[in-house]
């Protein structure tokens, strides 16, 4: 079964307003949210085969505690300059390619593009994909994959602020 994970990179700061969009760090929310998702994710017991992230440095500050807290080695991740501003197909494809290789992926990225994907490999219409929040998709044995819209099964949406209980769907 291939499953896709969509992490939106956690709250970043914008104490210094001259600093490029690329270098901002995580804030303090950022700091804790993104081990709280990372946690919610190893106690559903998903491990990634792979991690790829965006090399935007609040990406990598997530991906690298998302690697922590679910047992990924850092130093594994991968990165992929055209998830900072890649298009929603250039995002797919790198989705269908990892695919050849590896069942369970996490991508760690930005939006709009990540709300936009998350609609198109689910069919549904999440309005926002909020910092740090993770949309965990499926597709079992479809042999349709990631380029039909719709052709993954959404496992869950989660995101910091969510305050009901997470469980996977059926």
């Amino acid at each position: 079964m291939k499953q896709v994970y969509l992490i939106r990179h956690a709250k970043s700061s914008w104490a210094n307003p001259d600093l490029d969009d690329f270098d901002r760090p995580l804030n303090g929310r950022g700091k804790r949210n993104a081990p709280e998702m990372a946690r919610r994710l190893e106690v559903l017991g998903i491990h990634p085969d792979a991690i790829i992230s965006s090399p935007a440095k609040r990406a990598r500050r997530t991906a690298a505690y998302m690697a922590k807290g679910t047992g990924y080695k850092k130093s594994d991740i991968m990165f992929d300059e055209n998830l900072y501003i890649g298009s929603l197909s250039y995002h797919l494809k790198v989705i269908a390619t990892s695919f050849q290789k590896y069942d369970t992926l996490f991508i760690v990225g930005h939006n709009h593009t990540f709300t936009e994907l998350a609609d198109y490999l689910t069919g549904k219409e999440f309005g926002n994909v909020p910092t740090c929040g993770v949309v965990g998709v499926s597709y079992g044995n479809n042999k349709k994959g990631v380029a039909t819209s719709g052709a993954g099964k959404l496992l869950f949406f989660d995101f910091p602020r969510n305050n009901s209980v997470l469980c996977r769907t059926k």
